[in-house]
């Protein structure tokens, strides 16, 4: 066949995503094996009832047709009020597009500010698409790492020591996947102020923003001089229960999401309507957010009272969202072989560090999507796990 585009080969260049260990641990528990799956963030329940029902009855009724590009006015609306909760900045709905998750609000934030031979700065850990994202828009990127003794707290004066001629953007996540760190107002103080002098996006991944329970979410788009710079990723996926119903959306200046409409046009063409009519339901009724949230304090709270006092491990960051980042590098310094025998030794599945860049290495990702009482036989299997690679 012809030769395939560099663009598309070039997203995940090595061939290896660093999830290797769960999909072994996936076919496995396919197979029937008693496998403990806490590697992947989604939800052990289904999405509330409401916000089903509400789908259910636009289907019903019709809801079969094409959308508006930049999402349903109504839709828009909502999210816009979501984003005034969010960031702490009145929004307006023409300051907001609808996209398919998450991942489609990032992957519009790349290519809205990135041009094939300019620059990005990611900080590690990072959730896992961020290099192949960035990748896609023909950009390149350095890796600034966040240090684990510091809480995974990004450092300002590594940021700015990254910074290159040809840098258009700046990548943060908060609270972060994987670590749960939550960063402080005063380091999203310093990199705003990075950000006005040299003239960058701030592109602010603030998915978790409802589970950040240990500590207060920040937006950087509050802060003076930032809300004309500043693109922000949501979603409904974590807040409200809707993972594998793929609504997001993005939040920026009113110029660059009738730019993003166009990508729209060639590209998705829209959103689903009768999904948009869910959509709807669950953000004018917040059908979910409070229990979802509730929930996963609880389960972080549960798993890391059944861990406490186990020798060689310590907690770095878990402040919110769905999980707790171990650092089991006096157990074994290679996260990637601590993993796989734990799934061998225990039939537990984690997600080593290193999937999520280099400032992980030495640390194990443990989802909470699980309820409390498998949590518990996990945290069981872990001290026994790591007891007999100690000796003890």
């Amino acid at each position: 066949m012809p030769e395939p585009s560099r663009r598309i080969t070039g997203i995940i260049p090595s061939g290896k995503d660093g999830w290797e260990v769960h999909f072994a641990a996936l076919t496995r528990k396919q197979a029937g094996e008693d496998i403990l799956m806490l590697s992947v963030g989604d939800h052990d329940f289904d999405s509330p009832a409401e916000t089903v029902a509400a789908c259910v009855e636009a289907v019903t009724g019709g809801a079969h047709h094409y959308v508006q590009l930049p999402g349903l006015p109504r839709l828009r609306s909502g999210m816009a009020r979501l984003s005034t909760e969010c960031t702490c900045v009145e929004t307006l709905p023409e300051e907001v597009i609808v996209t398919q998750g998450g991942q489609g609000a990032l992957f519009a934030a790349c290519q809205a500010v990135l041009d094939p031979g300019t620059h990005a700065v990611i900080l590690s850990p990072y959730y896992a698409t961020y290099p192949g994202t960035v990748r896609a828009a023909g950009a390149s990127f350095t890796e600034v790492e966040t240090l684990a003794e510091n809480g995974f707290e990004p450092d300002p004066a590594a940021i700015a020591a990254a910074l290159r001629p040809e840098t258009r953007m700046i990548l943060i996540n908060s609270p972060n996947n994987p670590t749960g760190a939550v960063y402080s107002r005063a380091t999203l103080e310093c990199i705003a102020d990075l950000c006005r002098r040299h003239d960058l996006w701030l592109v602010s991944d603030e998915v978790y923003w409802t589970l950040a329970s240990g500590r207060e979410h920040v937006s950087p788009r509050a802060l003076a001089g930032m809300k004309e710079r500043t693109l922000v990723v949501n979603s409904l996926s974590k807040s409200h229960g809707m993972t594998g119903w793929r609504v997001g959306w993005l939040t920026g200046p009113s110029e660059i999401i009738r730019h993003l409409t166009s990508l729209n046009l060639v590209s998705s063409y829209g959103m689903n309507e009768f999904v948009s009519q869910a959509a709807i339901a669950a953000v004018e009724n917040g059908h979910g957010v409070a229990d979802i949230a509730s929930r996963y304090d609880t389960r972080r709270q549960s798993f890391l009272n059944a861990l406490h006092g186990v020798n060689g491990v310590t907690v770095r960051g878990s402040e919110g969202g769905m999980y707790v980042m171990l650092d089991i590098s006096q157990v074994e310094p290679d996260c990637e072989a601590f993993a796989w025998g734990l799934l061998e030794g225990e039939r537990v599945a984690v997600l080593p560090g290193t999937s999520f860049g280099s400032a992980a290495r030495g640390h194990v990702r443990i989802s909470m999507c699980q309820e409390e009482d498998v949590l518990h036989d996990a945290a069981l299997r872990l001290r026994r796990y790591i007891a007999a690679r100690r000796g003890g």
